[in-house]
């Protein structure tokens, strides 16, 4: 495993994580402690959460400028 793929979290573990966690703090049933400890952890795995889709993002972005350059080129042989 590379050291770029140990940085990005898995987005969908992380989703997962996070909606069990909304769903014991919507209950309430938890002390006010672990409560914020919680909230702390959730809060973390949200921003985890936007910096792997905001990384999807640049990916696709690249492949699309990619792919939009290769067209170009094509368009241009033909005329």
């Amino acid at each position: 495993m590379s050291a770029a793929s140990k940085r990005q979290p898995d987005l969908e573990k992380s989703l997962a994580e996070l909606e069990k966690i909304v769903a014991t703090l919507e209950e309430g049933d938890i002390p006010l402690e672990q409560a914020l400890k919680q909230f702390e952890k959730g809060i973390k795995l949200s921003r985890d959460c936007q910096t792997a889709l905001q990384s999807a993002e640049q990916r696709v972005q690249v492949l699309m400028n990619g792919d939009l350059e290769d067209f170009a080129a094509l368009d241009t042989a033909d005329d």
